[in-house]
C-alpha cells in the first residue's frame, strides 16, 4: 500500500495514490528524516487536502508515513534554519513561519504494537500547537493523562494507546495494519456517502455540544438528507437481500 517510487509531483513530502474505489492514500514521504515535518510540509498539506476536498470520487483518504516511523514530528532543525533565515526582517514574517495548523484529524485511529506516541513539545521548549492539548483531552477523555503525557513528555505505548481509546485496533506489524486500514477504508467507501458525511458531521458536532443539542442537531440535519435517493436505493437493496456493495451510490 506505501508508495515506494517516492514523492507524487508537484509535492516533496507527500505521496499520493489511489490504491482502491473512492480511496485516497496519502503517505508521509520523508523517510530519510523519520517523516518531520519540514516547512514545505505545512503548505503541501493544505493544497493536498484541498484538492481532495474537490475530489468527488474521493470518499476516504488513508494517511499514514512511510518507512519504520509515522512522523517524528517537526523537523527542528529545517525549523530553526527559516527562523534564521526569514523571508524578511520583521517580526510579524518570522512570526508567521511559527504559525503552524494541521487543517485535518484522523478520524480512526490504528497503530502497530511497536508504535509509540509522545507530547514532544515540551522537551524542546515549546507547548504543542498543531491541536494536541485542544484534541488529546477530547479522544481520550482522561484530563489528569493528558497533563501527565504532556507535561512529562514521557511515551505512551500501543497497549496503553489502546486502553485509553487513542487507537481503536493495534497490529502486529505495517504490512497488517495497512491491509487492515484499507479493509476499513474500503467498507467505508462502499457506503452512503451522503449517511457517511452527515455521521461523521453529526459526531463532531456531538462532541462539541450537549446531547441535547445533538439531537436537535440531528434532526434538523435529516429534515433534509433524508430526501436523499440513498436511502431509497438502500431499503430497496435490503428488500432483495442485496448486500451494500451492489447498491451504486451517487458520489456527492
Amino acid at each position: 500500500m506505501s508508495s515506494s517510487g517516492g514523492p507524487t509531483p508537484p509535492f516533496t513530502t507527500l505521496s499520493v495514490s489511489k490504491p482502491a474505489t473512492h480511496v485516497t492514500h496519502v503517505e508521509l514521504h520523508r523517510p530519510e528524516n523519520d517523516n518531520s515535518m519540514n516547512m514545505p510540509f505545512w503548505s503541501e498539506m493544505i493544497d493536498c487536502f484541498n484538492q481532495i476536498s474537490q475530489d468527488p470520487e474521493c470518499r476516504v483518504v488513508v494517511f499514514s508515513g512511510a518507512g519504520k516511523v509515522f512522523s517524528s514530528g517537526i523537523d527542528l532543525m529545517d525549523m530553526v534554519g527559516g527562523l534564521l533565515r526569514p523571508e524578511g526582517d520583521d517580526t510579524a514574517r518570522i512570526s508567521w513561519k511559527l504559525r503552524v495548523d494541521l487543517i485535518t484529524a484522523c478520524d480512526i485511529r490504528l497503530c502497530t504494537q511497536d508504535a509509540w506516541f509522545q507530547v514532544k513539545e515540551l522537551d524542546i521548549g515549546l507547548a504543542a500547537d498543531v491541536g494536541t492539548l485542544q484534541r488529546l483531552p477530547k479522544v481520550i477523555g482522561s484530563q489528569s493523562l493528558v497533563n501527565e503525557l504532556a507535561l512529562t513528555a514521557r511515551k505512551m505505548y500501543a497497549d496503553e494507546a489502546k486502553s485509553c481509546g487513542l487507537v481503536s485496533r493495534v497490529f502486529p506489524d505495517k504490512k497488517t495494519l495497512m491491509a487492515g486500514a484499507m479493509e476499513i477504508a474500503v467498507e467505508i467507501a462502499i457506503r452512503s456517502p451522503v449517511a457517511v458525511q452527515g455521521t461523521k458531521i453529526n459526531l463532531l458536532y456531538a462532541r462539541d455540544h450537549s446531547v441535547r443539542e445533538g439531537l436537535e442537531h440531528a434532526a434538523m440535519w435529516n429534515m433534509s438528507m433524508l430526501q436523499t435517493d440513498d436511502v431509497t436505493k438502500s431499503v430497496q437493496a435490503a428488500l432483495e437481500n442485496k448486500g451494500v456493495k451492489e447498491v451504486p451510490f451517487s458520489n456527492l
